[in-house]
């Protein structure tokens, strides 16, 4: 029996084909495999959110969270029936993961999840039915970005054991980071945070990045103890406290809290008994800092001109004149809170002006008297 032409090249590449070894087989297959890696990846197709999306209500942002891997992150492959491919797998800088057979694959921006189905995906082009379990035996350190009305911001790095710099209330942070954690993290709020509009900005998985917000409330976490508002930190997270256009009417109870600095230190000069640097409460009081410089000086003080100078974050000055009421509570308006670096200037009244004009004058012409009195002595002797 004779066969056509054309069926005997193909039973002969058949034929080729199977006697081929195990590892020429992986070098066949090496164009197919190239070609899935580079293939967009989303096994878990998410619900699109927009990058920019407005904040959403926490438990609804919390819904849906989940850990992302990320440079730093270690990991164990176990691939069942085939020991001699199992083992350790660490994240590399650029996000990428060496693994036998496959080689280097990008991991980051992925969830758990997400890794195992890429990766089944990938050995399927090796191993007849691969089936592999990843676990996460070392995670990476979380690293959170802190802006707005906080007293150090910046990018913070956070692990399971943190030291408050909280000024005047230490305390080491445990277990997994808060936003709560964050802010004592970096030093606290500042007097005009407003804590009703903290914004939490979080990741999503996949790529390219997109990401969700939710709005958080910490006043009510710190009036009526809603852990709600305290969620968990994920690495990559941007947190943004707003700023109050006024002091927030709480703010002498929020000082009291450990989210501010419970101390700070206001230079009061001019007519009281003690001028210089003075160390307060936060959120002290104009009245209370003048008392605590030993009061007005008598007759000398002009308490109708008591002048509140702060410097600003953007290097900017502002003046402002008070009456000094020792009956009057803490006010924006008539007794404002200070802040760390404030100085108070109690002027002087207007016969203290006048006195001191006369003894500037008289004070050169005792000194001349005083000197023909001399003299005269002298020539006497």
């Amino acid at each position: 029996m004779t066969c056509h032409p054309r069926k005997r090249i193909f039973c002969l590449a058949a034929v080729a084909l199977c006697s081929l070894t195990g590892a020429d087989r992986v070098l066949a297959q090496s164009q197919s495999t190239t070609e899935l890696q580079a293939r967009p990846l989303n096994p878990e197709p998410q619900r699109a959110v927009p990058q920019d999306s407005e904040p959403v209500p926490v438990a609804e942002f919390q819904r849906d969270d989940t850990y992302l891997l990320g440079p730093g992150d270690s990991l164990q492959l176990t691939i069942f029936d085939a020991p001699e491919l199992s083992g350790s797998v660490d994240i590399l800088s650029d996000g990428t993961a060496s693994l036998p057979l496959v080689g280097s694959v990008r991991l980051t921006g992925l969830s758990l999840n997400q890794t195992t189905t890429w990766l089944t995906k990938l050995y399927k082009q090796q191993l007849l039915r691969p089936q592999l379990m990843l676990k996460l035996v070392r995670p990476r350190p979380i690293r959170v970005a802190i802006v707005g009305e906080i007293e150090r911001p910046g990018l913070y790095s956070l692990t399971t054991s943190e030291a408050s710099t909280v000024e005047g209330s230490p305390n080491t942070i445990t277990g997994l980071p808060t936003v709560v954690d964050a802010i004592q993290k970096a030093g606290g709020i500042t007097l005009t945070a407003n804590l009703r509009d903290v914004i939490l900005q979080r990741r999503l998985p996949g790529d390219p990045p997109r990401h969700k917000q939710a709005r958080i409330d910490l006043l009510v976490l710190l009036q009526q103890g809603d852990q709600l508002q305290n969620p968990f930190l994920f690495d990559g997270d941007t947190i943004r406290i707003g700023k109050a256009d006024q002091p927030v009417a709480e703010s002498m109870e929020l000082a009291a809290a450990n989210l501010s600095p419970q101390r700070i230190s206001v230079n009061v000069v001019g007519e009281v008994e003690n001028p210089g640097p003075v160390p307060l409460l936060a959120s002290t009081p104009l009245v209370q800092a003048v008392m605590a410089a030993g009061g007005p000086r008598s007759w000398r003080a002009n308490t109708g001109s008591v002048e509140l100078v702060r410097i600003n974050r953007n290097g900017s000055a502002t003046r402002e004149r008070f009456t000094l009421n020792l009956s009057q509570g803490a006010s924006n308006l008539r007794n404002p809170p200070l802040r760390d670096g404030d100085t108070v200037i109690v002027n002087r009244s207007g016969l203290a002006v006048a006195s001191d004009a006369i003894t500037a004058v008289g004070e050169p012409l005792t000194s001349v008297a005083n000197v023909f009195a001399l003299i005269k002595l002298i020539g006497n002797n």
